[in-house]
C-alpha cells in the first residue's frame, strides 16, 4: 500500500505539471490517475491532517468562502491544504492533497479547507472525514445535473450520514440550509443577517417549509429565500444566530457589525454585492470555530485577492469587472450589484451550455433581466454558445434587438465591451466562459499597460 501511495502521488504531481504546461488547470485528470493506482490515496493523505478538516459546500459562494477561510487560517501561521482553484469534485480534492504532500506520500498540514460540490459530497466523504461542514445556501442550479433543490438537499443529508462526528456551520437565513440542524444530535452553529435597508418585497414570494410543506412566513427577506422565516405548520423557524450580522451598509463597499458571544467586530471591505456578507461571515465563523481564536479579519480581508471571476477588476483603460453568474440566484445578485452602481455602464452577458455549465438553459427565464432597465446601460454585448437565446430573453426583458450587439467570438465581444463609452464595464458570464474571458481581459490589460 505504501508503494502504491507513493506512485499515486508521483503520478498526480507529474500530471498536474504536465496539464499546466499545456495551459490547463491540472485539477481533474491527475486525480483520476492517482485513484487508479491507489484507490485509498485520498483517505491516506487526508488522514494525515493534524487538526481540522473543514468542508464548504452549497450552491453559490463556495470558492470565495473556502478561499477566505484558508486565508484566515493561514494568517495564524497554520499550514493548509486548499483546492483554491475551485476544483470541487473528488479528483480535484485528491489533486489538492497530492500536490501538498511530499514525494513519499507524507503530508505536513495543520488544516484542510476544502470546497466540495454538493453532488460530490457523497463520494468525497467516503474518503475524507470532515470535522466541520459549512453550508452556504441552496438554490436552483443545473437542472439537468442536480434536478430540484430538494434532491440536492437529500444528497447532502446522505453525505452527512458518512460524517456523524462533524459539526455544522449553517446559513441560518436559508430554510433549505437551516433544515440540516433539525432533528440531529450533532453540534450546529448558525449565522444570520438582521434586517437591513436591502430587503426584498415579501409579497409574491412563496417558499415552502422543507420539513412539512406549508408556506413559510417571512418577517423580512434579503434575497431569494434568505431571511427571517417561520412556519406556522410545524414550528420550524430561523434560529437566533450564533454569528449575528447587524448595521449593514452597502454604500461604498460593504460594512457591517458581527456579534459572536460577547465579541462584536466591525467589518468594512471594498467588495460589491450583498451576498458577499454571507461569504465573509461564514468564512470568518468557520475559522473561529476551527482555530478556537479570532484572526485579524481586517488585515486578512484587505490582503485577500478574489479568485478568477469573483468581481475581479481589470483596467483597459476603464474599469472592467468580471463576475461568475451561473444560475438564477447568482445572476440576480450580480444584476442587483450592477444596478446599485449608479455610474453609466457597458454590460456583457455570456452564456455557454457545456456539460459543466448545465445544458438546460430554461433557467434564463427565472433571471430578473428586466431589472437592468433601471440602470443606465450604454452598450449591451451578448456572447457565448447560447448568445442567440440570451438575446431573445433580453428582448423580452425590454432590450430591443437594435440595442444588442451579439458576438459568437469571445475576444470580439470583449473588445466591443471595452470600446463602449460607459464609465465602467461589467462582464457577467457563466462557468466555462469565465476562464477564457479572464485570459482575454488580462491580455488586453497587459497590452494597455505596455502601450502606456
Amino acid at each position: 500500500m505504501k508503494l502504491r501511495l507513493i506512485l499515486a502521488v508521483w503520478a498526480c504531481k507529474l500530471g498536474i505539471i504536465a496539464s499546466r504546461l499545456l495551459g490547463k488547470k491540472g485539477t481533474s485528470m491527475p486525480g483520476q490517475i492517482a485513484f487508479k493506482i491507489c484507490p485509498d490515496v485520498l483517505k491516506l493523505l487526508s488522514a494525515q491532517v493534524k487538526k481540522d478538516i473543514v468542508v464548504v459546500c452549497g450552491t453559490n459562494g463556495k470558492t470565495t468562502t473556502n478561499n477566505m477561510l484558508s486565508a484566515f487560517v493561514k494568517s495564524k501561521g497554520k499550514t493548509v491544504v486548499c483546492n483554491a482553484l475551485g476544483a470541487n469534485m473528488i479528483w480535484g480534492v485528491c489533486c489538492a492533497f497530492a500536490e501538498r504532500s511530499n514525494l513519499f506520500g507524507k503530508l505536513k498540514a495543520d488544516y484542510a479547507c476544502l470546497e466540495v460540490d454538493e453532488a460530490s459530497c457523497l463520494k468525497v466523504f467516503r474518503h475524507v472525514k470532515p470535522t466541520l461542514v459549512a453550508i452556504t445556501n441552496l438554490f436552483q442550479d443545473q437542472l439537468d445535473r442536480y434536478g430540484e433543490v430538494s434532491l440536492t438537499a437529500d444528497l447532502i443529508k446522505r453525505a452527512l450520514e458518512l460524517a456523524p462526528e462533524a459539526s455544522l456551520l449553517l446559513n441560518g437565513d436559508d430554510p433549505l440550509v437551516a433544515q440540516f440542524g433539525e432533528n440531529t444530535q450533532r453540534t450546529c452553529y448558525y449565522m444570520g443577517v438582521c434586517a437591513s435597508e436591502n430587503q426584498e418585497e415579501i409579497e409574491g414570494a412563496s417558499q415552502f417549509c422543507p420539513l412539512c410543506g406549508k408556506t413559510l412566513h417571512y418577517d423580512y427577506r434579503h434575497y431569494g429565500q434568505l431571511g427571517k422565516f417561520s412556519c406556522a405548520g410545524c414550528g420550524f423557524a430561523r434560529k437566533d444566530p450564533d454569528f449575528r450580522v447587524f448595521d449593514v451598509n452597502t454604500e461604498n463597499g460593504l460594512s457591517f457589525s458581527l456579534k459572536h458571544g460577547e465579541s462584536v467586530k466591525q467589518f468594512a471591505v471594498q467588495y460589491r454585492g450583498f451576498y458577499n456578507i454571507y461569504n465573509i461571515v461564514l468564512s470568518y465563523a468557520a475559522s473561529v470555530l476551527a482555530l478556537g481564536e479570532e484572526p485579524d479579519h481586517q488585515a486578512v480581508l484587505a490582503a485577500y485577492q478574489p479568485q478568477i471571476g469573483r468581481m475581479e477588476e481589470f483596467f483597459i483603460p476603464k474599469k472592467v469587472i468580471l463576475n461568475l453568474a451561473k444560475n438564477p440566484a447568482g445572476f440576480n445578485q450580480a444584476i442587483t450589484t450592477v444596478v446599485d452602481d449608479k455610474a453609466e455602464k457597458d454590460l456583457l452577458l455570456a452564456l455557454n451550455d457545456h456539460e459543466s455549465d448545465g445544458m438546460d438553459i430554461s433557467w434564463l427565464w427565472d433571471v430578473a433581466f428586466e431589472k437592468l432597465m433601471e440602470t443606465p446601460v450604454r452598450k449591451l454585448v451578448l456572447t457565448g454558445i447560447r448568445a442567440d437565446e440570451l438575446s431573445l430573453r433580453l428582448k423580452y426583458a425590454g432590450f430591443p434587438e437594435e440595442r444588442q450587439e451579439v458576438y459568437h467570438d469571445l475576444k470580439q465581444a470583449a473588445q466591443a465591451l471595452v470600446s463602449g463609452d460607459g464609465d465602467v464595464a461589467y462582464a457577467l458570464v457563466n462557468y466555462t466562459v469565465v476562464f477564457p474571458m479572464q485570459a482575454i481581459l488580462k491580455e488586453m490589460e497587459g497590452e494597455q499597460n505596455h502601450g502606456a
